[in-house]
């Protein structure tokens, strides 16, 4: 296991409601909600401290968070505006590393081990970085600091808002030893409740089960399990990465319950999904569907292909397979979404690969 990195995670404190108080005054120290009409379909992207207090959270429906606050502003995002500081912010970072690697508008790792600047000490380039982003955006951010990623973004959520977190190499095992599983990063809500039956409530408990124990109940997800409980997490902070995949989504103001109605509006999603991968000189294999039910119940539908997908294919057939063994038709629709993944560089390749989906293989 190596301890030599000095890895920062920076997260940037309710990003897209600070950015909206920063530029409009009257929101300052007011419970906001960015998210759109609490009286709509949608869902709440952020919000301010101030409505946090009200048990207001992201992916909260908007109607809810309306209930919980009914004296809460509520905005439409401003992405444009969300990206513009994104990238100031991000010039900042690479004052100090080349090795920037964005996780979102919001968020990033530095991996800062070769850094010379502040006398190479990560601790104190993590407070620079603070200080230059909120001189320069009036952005607060929030920093972790450790020798990996996985101890790094635990750190950056421990002194919220505005917070620097230290945890060194020597106090990376109790650290984990007494985090609570709900906090180890990687571990959703269903697995936090598994392991909690299994007995598992803190990182010792996870630790003194054997990878073949975790593997028998978590599968692929075992190893890292057992690694992170031990502190182990090798990743490397990746400067530049390329798209994994390209989606688009809709939630509807009305749910739809009528699988030709629901095929159309596949087919536009499925249009919007391969105009942006084409704008990206990229080649996608996979096509996967995302319905959300009325009650929330959430599926994924998914077909690889051979071949790369284009224009040509009959892409309403593929949707249609698609929607086969699904409820759509019986249960109303709220939400769909399509993505595009499985990529390869299209510039490399040669016109003469392009094909229609459904012709017959040599």
């Amino acid at each position: 296991m190596s301890t030599s990195r000095k890895i920062i995670h920076i997260d940037m404190d309710a990003f897209f409601a600070a950015v909206e108080q920063r530029d409009f005054p009257e929101y300052r120290n007011k419970p906001l909600v960015v998210g759109g009409n609490p009286f709509s379909r949608g869902v709440v992207a952020t919000c301010s401290y101030e409505a946090r207090v009200y048990g207001i959270h992201s992916a909260m429906p908007t109607t809810r968070a309306y209930r919980l606050c009914p004296q809460a502003i509520f905005v439409k995002p401003r992405f444009d505006a969300y990206r513009e500081a994104s990238q100031a912010i991000r010039q900042i970072f690479f004052e100090y590393t080349d090795l920037v690697e964005p996780l979102s508008l919001d968020e990033a790792y530095l991996d800062v081990t070769e850094s010379e600047y502040n006398g190479g000490s990560a601790t104190l380039i993590a407070k620079a970085i603070k200080a230059k982003i909120k001189q320069q955006t009036q952005l607060t951010a929030s920093a972790g600091i450790s020798y990996n990623k996985f101890l790094a973004k635990i750190a950056s959520d421990m002194d919220k808002p505005d917070g620097l977190y230290l945890i060194t190499p020597k106090q990376g095992a109790d650290f984990i030893e007494q985090l609570q599983i709900r906090k180890f990063h990687g571990v959703g809500k269903a697995t936090a409740l598994k392991m909690n039956k299994l007995g598992i409530q803190i990182g010792k408990d996870l630790k003194n089960l054997s990878l073949e124990d975790l593997q028998q109940h978590f599968g692929k997800s075992g190893l890292y399990y057992y690694n992170i409980a031990r502190g182990i997490d090798n990743r490397p902070v990746v400067s530049y990465r390329k798209s994994q995949s390209v989606g688009v989504e809709t939630t509807f103001q009305q749910d739809l319950n009528n699988t030709e109605e629901v095929l159309e509006y596949l087919q536009q999603l499925y249009d919007k999904a391969l105009t942006k991968v084409t704008k990206k000189q990229l080649s996608a294999h996979t096509i996967t569907i995302k319905i959300k039910y009325f009650d929330f119940a959430q599926i994924t539908r998914s077909r690889t292909l051979a071949k790369k997908i284009t224009a040509a294919i009959f892409s309403k057939d593929l949707l249609a397979e698609l929607l086969k063994n699904t409820d759509v038709g019986q249960r109303n629709v709220r939400l769909l979404g399509v993505t595009l993944s499985s990529f390869e560089d299209q510039s490399q390749l040669s016109s003469a690969e392009q094909f229609d989906l459904f012709e017959t293989a040599p």
